[in-house]
């Protein structure tokens, strides 16, 4: 069932993705070769109870962290460890935060120092397909104009879509209706319709569309071992357009 937010309902929303929004900040400032996963996730962890929330993710499913850290070739669900950040690897930051009874939840991949340029343009060309997919979330339109708006953006330049995990619709529940594919036809779907809240998250590969998710039953890697990019913002459905709740 898809919940339809009122006008004080998102008000209260607002916060739980400015929380989440500013982890991911907190997260871009110590980011930097040397550092581990594990710090990355403590400083976030942190952050989101010093404000007075709680993280999202931390218990959720079992998740055994406060988010999701996934390094290179790890799409999404990668467990904060020890592993210390090296130059030229990318880092997929995945967080959210509740609050007041509602949650945020946002994504971004930071590159570490300088990177390849063959991954360099999967980041970009992810982020602008985020935001392809967001332009298309108006009120009337379909959600498989959203992933359609995606999937056009990255298929010219060989990128493989994840298939297996897809957004979703946020709310009083992190993970709530509907399903927000990276791939789909136009006009098929759910109407969109104002008070809609989605995260809509990009999770694009140099190659393949095919993951594998390692013992751990959480990381998820592409099978063809090439770098993956992940990009997310929450936003609401309005009358006057889409609206980002965790723009940094």
């Amino acid at each position: 069932m898809i919940v339809l937010k009122t006008h004080s309902e998102l008000e209260q929303m607002k916060k739980a993705c400015r929380i989440s929004a500013d982890a991911l900040n907190v997260a871009e400032e110590i980011i930097k070769p040397g550092v581990t996963t594990r710090e990355i996730d403590r400083a976030m962890h942190d952050y989101i109870v010093k404000c007075g929330a709680k993280p999202s993710f931390l218990g959720l499913y079992g998740f055994p962290a406060s988010a999701c850290i996934s390094v290179n070739d790890v799409v999404i669900h990668g467990i904060p460890s020890g592993y210390r950040l090296q130059p030229g690897d990318i880092v997929s930051v995945d967080v959210g935060a509740t609050i007041d009874g509602y949650h945020g939840d946002n994504a971004f991949t930071f590159p570490v120092g300088d990177i390849a340029p063959e991954v360099a343009e999967l980041l970009r060309v992810t982020r602008e397909s985020l935001y392809k997919g967001i332009e298309a979330a108006t009120v009337g339109h379909r959600i498989g104009d959203i992933s359609y708006a995606v999937q056009s953006h990255v298929t010219p330049y060989g990128y493989g879509i994840v298939r297996q995990f897809v957004g979703h619709g946020v709310g009083r529940e992190l993970h709530e209706d509907p399903e927000v594919p990276n791939f789909g036809r136009p006009g098929r779907g759910p109407r969109l319709a104002e008070g809609m809240t989605i995260a809509i998250e990009p999770m694009i590969t140099l190659e393949g569309d095919d993951v594998t998710i390692d013992a751990d039953k959480w990381t998820t890697r592409t099978k063809s071992g090439k770098a993956a990019a992940h990009f997310e913002h929450t936003i609401a459905i309005t009358k006057d357009g889409p609206v980002i709740l965790t723009k940094r």
